[in-house]
């Protein structure tokens, strides 16, 4: 739990890095994302060959067939590519907060469904309610109040992320329903994954940013590959490998609300009272969906 917890923390400060990022060169998103992937994949691998060996405590595991390693890094990478690359698109048309909520207020509505379809995780009348809240939440912070900030492009990129970010998670909790949760060989797999994808449309769009501050700019990019993810999605792939989509929903809330504190102090964003109704129905509405899932079943479920 304590986790994911600093998992959604971190992640909430890498829109608002983006902000900046996007404030002080011409970055693209696609650009963004490569550099974010391939530096995380530096640090992840670093750790990895620098970390301690454990003594084996039981029988050794039996390795992975290569097919199914192939495919759980190339599903999972093609999902965080596709959640981190609409994210930062969806900041850049729409601003942090509204990016933010949408993206974490719509995922875990799609984990829901999918965890039903997929994993027979029952939804639930009251799992049905929370999903409308969340529809109404979508709704009212879309078209409510006229806010030129929030624009319909940008809600869209938000609600391609949330799919992004459901399937990734739901693939992480089948994965590691079936007794695979070595969270550091998933994490630096699907990075290696996201990377390629992603070099060949960051070429297009243009690796090298013009920067009037290039110092800055790089320490913008250290940090965003060092805590929110190489960090965040260590922490993010050991919890979500073991604990309920549901009670992952309602941690992971913690993103949207250090987003929109950073978006409103550090980078001026204006909330009206649309995108405040909007937003407190959206993660109500997930706070009510993970009570209705995990009540009489636990929020720890072990593979």
């Amino acid at each position: 739990m304590l986790r994911l917890m600093v998992a959604g923390v971190a992640w909430g400060t890498a829109g608002a890095a983006a902000s900046l990022i996007y404030r002080t060169s011409d970055m693209g998103s696609v650009a963004l994302s490569f550099w974010r992937c391939a530096a995380g994949l530096v640090l992840l691998l670093a750790v990895r060959v620098l970390r301690p060996r454990r003594r084996p405590t039981a029988a050794p595991a039996v390795p992975e067939p290569p097919r199914r390693a192939v495919l759980r890094a190339g599903a999972v990478g093609l999902a965080l590519a596709v959640f981190q690359t609409a994210y930062f698109a969806a900041v850049s048309a729409t601003g942090l907060a509204v990016a933010t909520v949408v993206t974490l207020g719509a995922g875990p509505v799609l984990m829901a469904l999918g965890a039903r379809l997929t994993m027979g995780e029952r939804l639930g009348r009251g799992g049905a309610v929370a999903v409308a809240g969340a529809l109404a939440g979508l709704a009212v912070l879309v078209l409510g109040g006229g806010d030129t900030s929030v624009r319909p492009p940008g809600v869209a990129l938000a609600l391609v992320s949330a799919a992004g970010y459901s399937a990734m998670t739901l693939l992480t909790r089948w994965w590691g329903r079936h007794g695979d949760t070595d969270s550091s060989r998933t994490t630096v797999r699907a990075f290696g994954v996201t990377t390629v994808l992603l070099l060949p449309f960051a070429l297009v769009e243009g690796l090298v940013p013009q920067t009037a501050d290039p110092v800055r700019l790089v320490w913008l990019i250290v940090y965003i590959a060092a805590v929110p993810t190489a960090l965040a999605y260590a922490l993010y792939f050991a919890g979500a490998a073991v604990v309920r989509s549901a009670t992952v929903s309602v941690v992971m809330l913690l993103e949207p609300v250090s987003a929109a504190f950073l978006a409103v102090v550090l980078l001026g964003e204006h909330l009206t009272a649309a995108t405040v109704a909007g937003t407190l129905l959206m993660l109500g509405s997930v706070a009510g969906l993970a009570w209705a899932e995990t009540r009489g079943s636990g929020a720890v479920v072990r593979g």
